[in-house]
């Protein structure tokens, strides 16, 4: 054996495996394992829901620092199964659907005369931070400066949003989003289209995405608007419970002290999740939501007093999604009382002389509504 092949056997048996391979030299580190995060029961189940059901409108995460909110989002993406993508489209289009397309997978070649089976790769869920100093234009997007200036030519350069399609956009501190990027997300969101016009150009492209923030509520509100566009709100608190909290900080110096071994480890309960979640995903439309279940969530909703109709829709959804995720093909009031907090607790009308939680409301109309 060589010096160069011994010196390889060292390094290939001195770093960790993930998934039976041997990380690369430069590999990046990969985040926490989400299965590997310790309570946070009720930021969990609502990520997992809109995974199975995207329908639902994504997820408001609000509580204190150092709760792993971010890292329940980053490790959820690095989880989800591939989706498959038009090769070439900067909108990762979905072959297999002839709505919601760009114009670029719209077109027919005219050569042929009829449309053409574009190639299909397999690529990750997408998953975009959008940073609170981005600006419109990089947000939106805008002119391909570059190559305006070498090809003489008004092209256009995509933005976040168009990143973001058919994935994730995660938000972190969202309550301090700048108001003109907070219009910006409600139009997009309300339409799924996002269409610039800049500099002479005008472009309309699919911006579907699930809507992730998370924020702080002593460092400010939300504005009303958008905290209507996503479907759940989870509430974070920090853990009390000491045996909680000494496991929190084992499994986090284990993760910093070797990540690719830490997250081999829980590979296993990994796969076992993304097995749950794909056959979730085929099981949903399949679940059936029986009309006295849906007369109760009406019933709830007008016991509560919750504006415009989002609210049974998400509640629906959000049972489905449930139901679906714990392998069963019908909806029961049982589901509707999980989540009922979760869906609901966003959409109360705001009374300055009301002293009781909102999530006591909501339970104490659960029960009165729902038995």
């Amino acid at each position: 054996m060589s010096k160069e092949q011994e010196q390889d056997q060292v390094v290939a048996t001195s770093e960790p495996s993930t998934n039976g391979q041997t990380p690369l030299p430069n590999a990046p580190v990969p985040p926490y394992p989400f299965v590997a995060i310790v309570g946070q029961a009720e930021l969990k189940l609502a990520l997992l829901l809109c995974v199975v059901n995207p329908t639902i409108g994504g997820v408001m995460v609000m509580g204190h620092r150092g709760t792993a909110k971010s890292t329940a989002v980053r490790a959820l993406a690095a989880m989800l199964p591939p989706i498959k993508a038009v090769a070439g489209c900067p909108y990762s289009c979905a072959p297999d659907r002839t709505a919601g397309l760009c114009d670029q997978c719209r077109a027919v070649p005219k050569s042929t005369g009829k449309a053409k089976k574009p190639a299909v790769i397999n690529i990750p869920v997408p998953v975009v931070d959008l940073p609170l100093g981005a600006t419109e234009d990089r947000v939106c997007g805008t002119l391909d400066i570059e190559r305006a200036l070498t090809q003489g030519v008004q092209a256009f350069a995509p933005g976040l949003l168009a990143r973001a399609n058919r994935g994730f956009l995660y938000i972190d501190e969202v309550n301090l989003l700048e108001d003109h990027l907070v219009d910006v997300l409600l139009d997009v969101a309300a339409s799924g289209v996002n269409v610039v016009e800049r500099e002479g150009i005008s472009v309309r492209h699919p911006a579907r995405f699930v809507l992730v923030g998370s924020g702080n509520p002593e460092e400010g509100d939300l504005r009303p608007q958008l905290l209507d566009r996503f479907g759940l709100h989870a509430r974070i608190t920090t853990i009390t419970d000491v045996n909680e909290r000494v496991e929190i900080v084992k499994r986090r110096r284990e993760y910093d002290a070797d990540p690719f071994a830490f997250v081999e480890k829980w590979s296993k309960e990994t796969q076992k999740l993304q097995r749950k979640i794909k056959q979730a995903q085929r099981r949903l439309p399949e679940v059936a939501l029986p009309d006295p279940v849906l007369y109760k969530i009406a019933e709830l909703c007008v016991k509560l007093e919750v504006d415009g109709h989002r609210g049974e829709l998400t509640l629906a959804r959000a049972a489905t999604a449930l139901a679906a995720l714990e392998g069963r093909n019908e909806v029961s009031v049982n589901d509707v009382r999980r989540i009922a907090v979760l869906a609901l607790r966003h959409r109360l009308r705001k009374d300055p002389l009301e002293t009781q939680d909102d999530a006591v409301r909501i339970e104490r109309a659960v029960e009165e509504v729902l038995v």
